[in-house]
């Protein structure tokens, strides 16, 4: 994936319907074994979100890779999303970063995110303000793999300013439905 050397199975996992957005949450037991299957069966990326939940998500893949699950994959995760008085709001604020990534470690339970990436981008300040406190968490040791990276929002994101240093590196997430053969 990109140019940095980050390699994953051809499909991976995503994680946010086991808790979120579509219906209730799933039986934990249940998830757990499903993340346990996918990577029995060679899936090696799996991605979430801290807003997936909220939270909750990143909390139950940290129980899912226990017992030496988590050397087997990829983990991903974002930010970029929060509640604020009980509306969502898109941030990329330098301290919000850097304290979102400290706190998806922890919910995780991991010492290093391999994939950390920006989930929506926040239009109230500079995309490189956002990018240099990314490339700041990076240089603290997570996550593996840096993420210049906007998701979901392809098309209101001009990435040519950083074509010139490394083109591979923004990751991109659809959010296309198997259900509904549709983007949403």
């Amino acid at each position: 994936m990109g140019s940095q050397g980050l390699e994953v199975s051809a499909q991976g996992l995503g994680c946010m319907g086991m808790s979120a957005f579509y219906g209730a949450p799933k039986p934990e037991p249940d998830m757990i074994k499903l993340i346990h299957h996918a990577i029995n069966s060679g899936i090696t990326f799996l991605d979430t979100s801290d807003i997936y939940g909220p939270k909750t998500n990143e909390i139950l893949l940290r129980k899912a890779l226990k017992g030496g699950m988590r050397d087997k994959v990829e983990l991903a995760t974002k930010f970029g999303i929060r509640e604020v008085n009980g509306a969502r709001e898109y941030c990329g604020d330098p301290a919000y970063v850097r304290s979102a990534c400290e706190a998806s470690l922890e919910r995780l339970g991991v010492d290093c995110i391999d994939l950390y990436y920006q989930h929506r981008i926040d239009n109230r300040l500079p995309i490189e303000i956002t990018l240099d406190s990314c490339a700041y968490v990076s240089t603290q040791g997570s996550p593996s793999y840096e993420s210049y990276a906007c998701t979901h929002q392809i098309g209101t994101f001009d990435v040519s300013f950083h074509a010139d240093k490394d083109p591979l590196r923004i990751p991109l997430t659809l959010n296309y439905s198997l259900k509904f053969r549709a983007l949403f």
